[in-house]
């Protein structure tokens, strides 16, 4: 199957409107399910058994959520990428034609 000019331009979209959404964001919390999702897959284990405290004891504690810090360059490669599938869509050839 061939990506047509179409989906080239959606695919621009996407990227290009993450990356202002990571410009314009300064980080991210997760909850308290994705922060025990992350250390069991990294194997962080003072921020697990932490989490698996306050599960067993609500009380102890308020709850532990990551805070994501995306680096600057993130956001300005996404716009980038994005920018140069829009421009490749719109250089292409319409489907049909």
């Amino acid at each position: 199957m061939d990506i047509n000019r179409n989906q080239y331009f959606m695919a621009g979209l996407l990227v290009l409107f993450l990356g202002i959404q990571f410009r314009l964001i300064d980080s991210y919390v997760l909850t308290e399910k994705a922060t025990h999702f992350l250390a069991q897959r990294t194997g962080t284990k003072t921020q697990a058994t932490t989490t698996q405290l306050t599960q067993l004891f609500p009380a102890a504690g308020p709850p532990i959520r990551k805070v994501v810090r995306p680096p600057e360059w993130i956001g300005w490669a996404l716009i980038s990428v994005g920018s140069v599938l829009i421009l490749h869509s719109l250089s292409m050839k319409r489907p049909g034609a």
